[in-house]
């Protein structure tokens, strides 16, 4: 009785030891991470796909490091313009472990010192960045453009330390709180500076354009004029020429004399009445005693 007790103490501490070995040679690997296997401290796996593996109990180790998308948020910072101006930067990173053998190798796999070549890197080339521009195209970059060029500063510089940097973003860029009010109104100054010089140079344009008209009018009016005067002119000796011709034929001028005489007798009439008294000596007169 004894000894079968024995033996059923001893298999079962067997089998707590062979339990304790399969547990502590299995690996489970999430869809998130990466699981690092170290022997004797040395890297010798790297496994990504999710799922169980093994690794040699008591002999290997295993840790993990993130594989998705991370954030940090950079230090608030200040940040000098090409125009000498103090702007205040807060911005942050999205970053992923690309290669976690070299991230490894060179950060230790900390992420707390990836964080920290992070915030060096971004924040040399934001300078760099802003530092190349005045405050007022700051101001008006802030629509992403000011974000990418940040991010195309950066280039591949964290590609050394397994890093890829996804994107920068700028969460607030701004003046300092003590100059904000005069900054702000000393660019409202100079654009209205800018729009009463637009005005001024608008209105010098459009009295120049009503000059030139009023100087095409007159030029039309006075060829108008001379067109006239010409066509008068024309007409004037057309009809002295008329009359030339008329009284060089006897013939015509005895007609065109009698017609003359009717037009006149006729403007005499035109009060309303229908009788003409003309005196025997009257040139009129004489007209008609002719023509009888």
């Amino acid at each position: 009785m004894k000894r079968s007790k024995k033996i059923g103490v001893t298999l079962a501490a067997v089998l707590v030891l062979i339990v304790m070995a399969l547990s502590s040679a299995c690996v489970v690997t999430q869809q998130n991470e990466y699981t690092v296997v170290r022997q004797f401290g040395e890297v010798v796996d790297i496994r990504g796909t999710a799922g169980v593996s093994l690794k040699i109990p008591l002999i290997q180790t295993a840790s993990t490091l993130p594989n998705t998308v991370l954030l940090y948020d950079l230090p608030i910072s200040d940040v000098i313009t090409q125009d000498k101006k103090t702007m205040v930067a807060d911005s942050f990173v999205l970053w992923k472990i690309e290669d976690p053998k070299l991230f490894i190798q060179t950060l230790n796999g900390s992420i707390s010192n990836a964080e920290s070549r992070l915030s060096t890197i971004v924040y040399n080339s934001m300078k760099n960045i802003i530092s190349s521009r005045t405050q007022s195209d700051v101001i008006s970059g802030r629509d992403g453009e000011l974000a990418a060029d940040i991010r195309d500063g950066v280039g591949d510089t964290l590609s050394q330390y397994g890093i890829q940097l996804i994107a920068v973003e700028t969460k607030h860029l701004d003046l300092p709180d003590d100059n904000k009010e005069a900054v702000y109104q000393r660019m409202i100054s100079e654009r209205n500076n800018i729009a009463a010089s637009y005005t001024a140079q608008g209105e010098s344009d459009a009295q120049k354009i009503r000059s030139e008209t009023d100087r095409e009018v007159q030029v039309m009016l006075s060829e108008a004029e001379a067109q006239a005067e010409m066509l008068i002119a024309e007409g004037e000796a057309e009809y002295m020429n008329i009359l030339s011709d008329a009284y060089s034929d006897p013939a015509k001028a005895d007609f065109y004399s009698f017609v003359r005489a009717l037009d006149a007798a006729k403007a005499s009439l035109s009060g309303g009445g229908d009788t003409l008294f003309l005196s025997k000596d009257s040139p009129l007169a004489q007209i008609f005693y002719s023509g009888q």
